[in-house]
This record gives C-alpha cells, sequence and structure tokens, in this order.
C-alpha cells in the first residue's frame, strides 16, 4: 500500500521550494504528484525517497 504526502511534507523531506519541486517535475527532474481529487494532488513517500537517495541528499 503506497503512502501519499502532501506538498508541505515534501517541501519539509526535500528542502525544496514550491517554485522550485514545480520547475524540477515540468524539467523531469522530480516525480510527479498523483491527482487525488479534483483539487488534491499528493506524492508517493517512496518515490520522494527514491528521487532523494539518487541525489545523495540527507
Amino acid at each position: 500500500m503506497s503512502i501519499f504526502i502532501s506538498l508541505n511534507q515534501v517541501r519539509e523531506i526535500t528542502s525544496l521550494s514550491k517554485t522550485t519541486i514545480y520547475r524540477l517535475i515540468s524539467e523531469e527532474k522530480f516525480p510527479r504528484p498523483y491527482q487525488l481529487t479534483e483539487r488534491r494532488v499528493a506524492w508517493r513517500e517512496t518515490e520522494v525517497a527514491a528521487w532523494i537517495a539518487d541525489r545523495g541528499v540527507s
């Protein structure tokens, strides 16, 4: 079962700003969020963790 995390949680985990996250997404350098409802998106925690591990960020 996947655990989904909010933008604020992604920002906290990665120390990236909202603008940077969405810029990296547009450059295909960061995982895309999943549309949970009409007005809510979230990221799979495992995909964000893998992105962090690939970059050696702690």
